[in-house]
C-alpha cells in the first residue's frame, strides 16, 4: 500500500494565484508571488505566521468545476473560493503528509481546507455543502521561493 501512496508521477500546473490582504477584503489576483518561510505567501492575511500549518491554501481547478456542477452552473470563479493557489492536473489529496514543489518553493501538506459558513453567502444556497470535500488543502512552507502562473506542481519523492 505504501508503494501506491508514494507513486505520484503526475505533474500539475499553477493556474491562478491570489492573496487575501485582510479578513473579508477583496482578493488580489497575481501572476507571480513570493512564498517565504517567515510569511507564507507574501501579502496574504496569514503572513507573518512562521511555521503555521495554514501558510498557503491550494485548491484544484477540477474541484471548482465539480462545485459549480453541484450548484447547477459552470466552474466557480476562484475569487469566490478565496484560496491562494489554484492548480490543475494533480490530485492534491494524494499529497497528504508529503512535500511538494510549486515553482521554486517547497511546501508540505498539513491538512484539508474546509469550507466556512461564508461559502453559503458567496455561492448561494447549498454552497457550503457543495464545497464539502472540495475545499482544497493547507500547506506550510519548507523552502522559500517564487511561484507564478504556469509553474509546475510536483510531488517530491
Amino acid at each position: 500500500m505504501q508503494t501506491l501512496l508514494d507513486t505520484l508521477p503526475q505533474v500539475g500546473r499553477v493556474e491562478w494565484i491570489s492573496i487575501r490582504p485582510g479578513r473579508g477584503e477583496p482578493v488580489n489576483v497575481l501572476e507571480k508571488a513570493e512564498i517565504t518561510l517567515e510569511n507564507g505567501l507574501e501579502g496574504d492575511r496569514y503572513g507573518g505566521k512562521a511555521g503555521s500549518p495554514r501558510q498557503v491554501t491550494l485548491i484544484q481547478k477540477e474541484h471548482l468545476a465539480a462545485v459549480g456542477g453541484m450548484l447547477g452552473r459552470g466552474p466557480i470563479d476562484p475569487v469566490i473560493a478565496r484560496r491562494n493557489i489554484v492548480v490543475s492536473g494533480i490530485n492534491l489529496l494524494a499529497l497528504k503528509g508529503k512535500q511538494f514543489q510549486i515553482g521554486e518553493a517547497i511546501l508540505e501538506y498539513t491538512g484539508l481546507c474546509h469550507p466556512c459558513s461564508k461559502m453559503e453567502a458567496a455561492f448561494g444556497p447549498g454552497g457550503y455543502n457543495a464545497m464539502r470535500g472540495h475545499g482544497g488543502i493547507t500547506a506550510k512552507v519548507i523552502q522559500s521561493g517564487s511561484v507564478q502562473v504556469g509553474d509546475d506542481v510536483a510531488y517530491l519523492s
